[in-house]
C-alpha cells in the first residue's frame, strides 16, 4: 500500500499531479506500477485532452470529404474512383462482386504472406542495424570504415536493387524480404548512431570518474542514451519496410498486399484495390503502434519521467 503522507508531500510539488502520485506506489523507492494499470492510467490522462477527440473529427472530415468527391459531387478527378459506401458493401459482404472481401481467402492469403515477409524483414534489420549504428557512435574509427559505405548505398533506390535481387536469390520471397529488409536497415542504423552521438558527454565522464570500464560504459550509458532515439527509428524503419515491402511485391512478388493493388488495378477492379489500400493503412498503424507500446515497456523509467514532468 502506498503512504498517504508521502503521496501527500509528492502530489504537492510543483508540475507534479495528485493523479501522477497516485500512479506511483513509494514502498522503499520508486515502483513502476503494473503495465496493465498504466496503460488504464495513460487512456485516463489521454480522454481528458482533446487530442482523441480531434482525432476522431479529423477521420470523419477525411470520410465525409472523400464520400463528397467520390459519390456525392462526383467530381472529375474522383469520378472513377470507388467511394466509401462501396468499398465498404463490398468489403462485408459474403458474396463479393470483385472477388475479394472479408470472407475470402484470397484476401487472408496476401494479408498473411506480407505479414510473415514484414515481420522477417523487420527482424533482420533491427538485429543487424542496431548494433551496427551502436558501434559506429561507440567507435569514431569503426564508423569511418563503414559510415561511407552506408552513405554510398543509401541514396540508391529501392526499385533500382529489385534487378539485382531477382539475379541474387533464387526465390520470389526472398528477394522480396531482401528489398524490404534493405530499407528498413538504412533508417534503423541511422538513427541508433543519431542517438549515441546525442548522448550528453557529461555522462561519460562521470562513469569514466567512478571507475567503470568501457564495457559497462557501453551497457550502462550508451544502450540506455540511445534507446529513445532507437525505438523512434524503430517506428519509421517498420514504415519503410512496408513502403518497400509493397513497391516489390508489385514488381516481382507473386502474393501479398502490394501485388493484390497491382493486379486490382490491372484488371480494373479498383473496389479491390482500395480495399488493399486501406488493409495497408491499418496494418501500418498496428505495427507502428507495436513498436512504440514495446518502447514503452523497455523504457519505463523515461515514461515515467514524463508522466512525472507532466508531458
Amino acid at each position: 500500500m502506498s503512504n498517504p503522507a508521502v503521496l501527500q508531500d509528492v502530489a504537492t510539488k510543483p508540475g507534479i499531479t495528485r493523479d501522477v502520485a497516485s500512479a506511483i506506489e513509494l514502498r522503499g523507492g520508486a515502483r513502476a506500477p503494473s503495465w496493465g494499470a498504466g496503460l488504464i492510467y495513460s487512456w485516463r490522462r489521454k480522454l481528458r485532452t482533446p487530442t482523441p477527440y480531434l482525432m476522431v473529427l479529423g477521420i470523419g472530415l477525411w470520410l465525409l470529404c472523400y464520400y463528397l468527391f467520390t459519390e456525392g459531387w462526383q467530381l472529375p478527378r474522383f469520378r472513377k474512383l470507388p467511394g466509401p459506401v462501396e468499398v465498404v458493401t463490398e468489403f462485408f459482404s459474403p458474396n463479393p462482386t470483385w472477388g475479394i472481401s472479408l470472407y475470402t481467402e484470397q484476401y487472408y492469403e496476401n494479408v498473411i504472406a506480407s505479414c510473415l515477409r514484414i515481420a522477417i524483414a523487420f527482424t533482420i534489420a533491427t538485429a543487424v542495424g542496431v548494433p551496427l549504428g551502436l558501434f559506429m557512435g561507440w567507435s569514431e574509427k569503426f564508423k569511418d570504415y563503414t559510415f561511407p559505405i552506408l552513405e554510398l548505398v543509401r541514396p540508391i533506390p529501392i526499385l533500382a536493387w529489385v534487378p539485382l535481387a531477382i539475379m541474387m536469390f533464387a526465390s520470389y520471397e526472398a528477394s522480396v524480404i531482401f528489398l524490404a529488409t534493405l530499407a528498413s536497415l538504412y533508417v534503423t542504423v541511422l538513427n541508433t548512431l543519431l542517438g549515441v552521438e546525442s548522448i550528453d558527454q557529461s555522462y561519460f565522464r562521470a562513469a569514466r570518474c567512478l571507475g567503470a570500464k568501457p564495457r559497462r560504459i557501453f551497457w550502462d550509458v550508451v544502450i540506455p542514451g540511445a534507446m529513445p532515439f532507437i525505438f523512434t527509428g524503430l517506428q519509421i524503419s517498420v514504415a519503410v519496410a512496408w513502403f518497400s515491402l509493397v513497391a516489390a511485391e508489385m514488381v516481382s512478388g507473386q502474393y501479398g498486399l502490394g501485388y493484390m493493388i497491382l493486379n486490382s488495378y490491372v484488371n480494373v477492379t479498383y473496389v479491390s484495390m482500395v480495399i488493399g489500400m486501406i488493409t495497408l493503412g491499418f496494418i501500418g498503424w498496428g505495427s507502428s503502434a507495436l513498436v512504440r507500446w514495446t518502447g514503452n515497456r523497455m523504457m519505463q523509467w523515461r515514461v515515467r519521467t514524463l508522466a512525472l514532468e507532466g508531458r
